[in-house]
């Protein structure tokens, strides 16, 4: 039978919390709560010592202490779920995070996630004030306040995940995670959704939360076209958008070029009956594998697989790899170095290396114009 859980409490609160709730102010085992969630008791575990690790927080602790407060159960055996070393910094039940409804969260959500996904944005909060607001740095120095959001929404913020702690002190200030910034795609992209429903991209926006779009411009025979992309749906393109310490994207725009070039010509080489051809017989010192010029017409695009196969003999052995697993297989850094057995976070320098001998492949053979795909 599957045990009751704590009632009056919104349906947002994360299932975590819920338990952990249950486990403090119910006093009911990790074993109870993994069979009533259908989890392992160590995932119960890990759940429950992760929550009591962040009321160091101060917007959890007070958050927690006043939900506990209202929905303690009047049983003499209750635990309650105040802390000992508890600070003054405890809001009304009233205020409490558990007065706010779905309606108003996403609401809420929409208009201050925007706001602290600002560069420089933080949320700032002291035991004395009753409301947050959030603050934006500027390079010279100069700050200005954003906007200001009700103590019990940067309550329901913090129980979200979607802020956490930057600096703790008599001030304690919050910043926007990533999670935070995932809720925040969603949640526009649902409110586009209901905005222009005839859109079937924008209904789908727990999938768009993942999607990064941008536009090129390709080659449609002799004339340009532009084609919008996912950017998210690529390694190669998850990498470019990363920096160094000096803030230098690590790879540059035509190293990204050179690696979507040489998947096109990938994907254009497998439209044909053997989709299975076996890529890796071609970084082989011996063996080019059973690709033969005069194959025909029905084994795939002659010219694609042309240009494949030239890049990775030019490419050869170690450099060759890791461009087909990552820009034409797709796998992740990590992965590629396991199934090489490559020293961990070596990858992406060989990449980088391996990215600009292509970028040099391409101009040397084709020009800088480059040539037609197909």
């Amino acid at each position: 039978m599957k045990e009751a859980t704590i009632p009056c409490l919104p349906a947002w609160l994360p299932d975590a919390l819920r338990c952990y709730l249950d486990h403090i102010n119910r006093g009911l085992s990790l074993r109870a709560l993994a069979r009533r969630e259908g989890l392992h008791p160590s995932t119960v575990l890990r759940q429950v010592r992760r929550l009591e690790s962040r009321r160091d927080d101060p917007l959890i602790d007070e958050a927690i202490t006043a939900i506990g407060l209202a929905v303690l159960p009047k049983s003499r055996n209750a635990i309650t779920t105040i802390r000992k070393d508890s600070t003054a910094m405890t809001a009304p039940i009233r205020n409490a995070a558990m007065m706010i409804d779905d309606e108003t969260l996403q609401r809420e959500g929409r208009r201050m996630l925007r706001r602290l996904a600002e560069t420089g944005a933080f949320l700032a909060i002291a035991p004395e004030m009753e409301k947050a607001i959030v603050l934006r740095e500027f390079p010279d120095g100069r700050s200005t306040r954003t906007g200001v959001v009700e103590r019990a929404v940067a309550q329901a913020f913090v129980l979200k995940d979607w802020i956490a702690p930057r600096k703790t002190g008599r001030v304690t200030t919050y910043e926007i995670t990533t999670v935070g910034r995932a809720a925040l795609k969603r949640m526009l992209d649902l409110a586009d959704a209901h905005r222009d429903p005839g859109l079937a991209e924008a209904a789908t926006p727990f999938a768009d939360q993942h999607r990064d779009w941008d536009s090129r411009v390709v080659q449609d025979g002799p004339q340009t076209r532009r084609m919008r992309y996912n950017m998210a749906e690529s390694p190669i393109a998850v990498l470019g958008r990363r920096r160094d310490r000096d803030g230098k994207l690590f790879l540059e725009a035509d190293m990204i070029e050179a690696a979507e070039r040489l998947r096109e010509d990938f994907e254009l080489a497998q439209m044909g009956p053997r989709v299975a051809q076996n890529w890796d017989r071609f970084l082989t010192a011996g063996d080019r594998g059973s690709f033969r010029p005069d194959a025909g017409v029905a084994e795939g695009p002659r010219s694609a697989r042309d240009r494949v196969a030239l890049a990775l003999r030019d490419l050869g052995p170690g450099l060759g790899d890791v461009v087909l697993r990552v820009c034409c297989y797709l796998e992740g850094i990590e992965t590629a170095e396991k199934r090489m057995g490559w020293a961990s976070r070596s990858g992406k320098i060989v990449l980088r290396i391996a990215l600009m001998r292509l970028k040099r492949h391409y101009d040397e053979t084709y020009g800088k114009a480059g040539i037609l795909i197909g």
